[in-house]
């Protein structure tokens, strides 16, 4: 891992070779992979993709339809680093092995588009907040209502998108550009706004900036900013990859006070806070902005891991008594590390009573776009969520990132439960604001 990491990348190759010999092929990683859990084949285990990752690059494999479906079925959710003592950094290999594959591998022309489609909707915040006031108006009158019923009966990839709205579609959020803090300052923070999250979850960006500004905060939301990359590159889509986090990086550096300690970047997506967390990697070969990218990287903070640090200060109004089980994102958990912050968080709340549930941190399907990409194994995989759910005797599911929420929803209610599944953001928004 550390003299590895300083190899060249053979020509035509995507990572230097040693990297591959990291893997010892203990096979630790297989129970912590969903799709081998799943699927039980080697090729779908991280230790398997890792050989498979290998001869790509060598070119004893061909980069064909079968190689390419073992690896567009990895969920990226880097459980198997967690679970590797010799600390592979998977999610280097598969991530740079995306664009290399993207770039050799004609898909038929159906998945081609669709993949363009879903990226460019999910990267275009004023696109998709367009697309969304129709879905909203259908879903005032009803008719959104009917459409959801009739689901099972659509084709598997229009069900599976309709499955996945939210349900209700909450108002989109457009957060003010600085907001004061509720009694003494405690400190400045700036916030990604991001793309997805204020169309689809505009009630978690309203509760992510309400609850740092009632726990003394100084919320700044930087403008000019947009998607942080990480859906772009999820998909091997470097070029754009690169344009979106050109974007936001220049956003938060031009927000960056010139003297005095830079504020924390407080993030309530985990993709896109482990995706930032890792900027430095993206634009190591970027003489421009390499630097810049270094200092932004190391001010990034999950909103959980930041409220925990600085500790809640505002007062909480007691609710009614609830059995909460708290499901792990995997880009927070296995990528950022942070699992005890949001168990904190919510073992605060007056009324909740936190009980453990089998598989917490195992993926649940939402993986970024997986969802929507490969809507088979994602839905098999919130199967076996929803049956550990049910297993807890949890009457609600917390989780600290929205797409496993609005992953977990639509399982729940495909399986015919109404348990719901709240944000720890909104959950603290909800017992501070009642007294307040």
């Amino acid at each position: 891992m550390t003299a590895h990491r300083t190899e060249p990348v053979p020509a035509g190759g995507f990572v230097a070779p040693a990297k591959f010999l990291d893997c010892v092929h203990c096979g630790l990683c297989q129970s912590a992979c969903p799709t081998y859990v799943a699927l039980g084949t080697e090729a779908d285990s991280p230790r398997g993709r890792i050989h498979l990752l290998h001869a790509l690059q060598e070119g004893r494999l061909a980069v064909d339809a079968e190689a390419v479906r073992h690896v567009d079925l990895c969920l990226g959710c880097r459980g198997c680093e967690t679970a590797c003592p010799s600390g592979v950094a998977y999610g280097e290999l598969i991530e740079a092995a995306r664009p290399w594959i993207e770039s050799r591998f004609q898909r038929p022309f159906a998945e081609r588009w669709r993949r363009r489609l879903t990226l460019a909707l999910l990267r275009s915040p004023g696109v998709l907040r367009v697309l969304l006031v129709p879905l909203r108006a259908l879903e005032a009158v009803g008719v959104l209502g009917i459409v959801r019923r009739l689901a099972p009966g659509m084709p598997s990839a229009l069900a599976s998108a309709v499955r996945l709205l939210p349900v209700p579609l909450a108002a989109p959020a457009s957060p003010p550009r600085e907001t004061l803090p509720v009694g003494e300052e405690r400190a400045t923070v700036h916030v990604l706004a991001g793309c997805v999250m204020p169309e689809l979850f505009g009630d978690t960006v309203r509760s992510t900036v309400g609850t740092l500004a009632a726990n003394g905060c100084r919320v700044v939301v930087p403008p000019g900013q947009g998607c942080c990359g990480a859906l772009a590159l999820h998909a091997g889509d470097r070029e754009h990859a690169l344009a979106d986090a050109r974007r936001t990086l220049d956003a938060f550096v031009a927000a960056t006070p010139p003297t005095g300690a830079p504020p924390a970047i407080v993030v309530n997506a985990a993709g896109c806070g482990a995706f930032m967390k890792e900027w430095d990697a993206l634009f190591a070969d970027d003489p421009l902005r390499a630097e810049a990218a270094h200092a932004v990287a190391r001010r990034v903070r999950d909103a959980t891991e930041l409220l925990a640090e600085l500790g809640l200060r505002a007062p909480m109004t007691p609710g009614p008594p609830r059995r909460v089980a708290y499901h792990d994102p995997c880009h927070l958990a296995h990528a950022q590390g942070v699992r005890r912050a949001p168990r904190d968080l919510l073992a605060a709340i007056p009324g909740i009573v936190l009980v453990p549930m089998d598989d917490e941190d195992l993926c649940c399907g939402s993986a970024g776009h997986y969802n929507v990409m490969q809507p088979e194994m994602a839905r098999t995989l919130v199967a076996r969520k929803v049956a550990a759910i049910r297993a807890s005797g949890a009457d609600l599911i917390a989780t600290a990132n929205a797409g496993c929420a609005l992953q977990l929803e639509a399982g729940l209610r495909a399986a015919g439960s109404t348990i719901p599944v709240r944000h720890v953001l909104d959950l603290l928004a909800e017992a501070s604001v009642e007294r307040r």
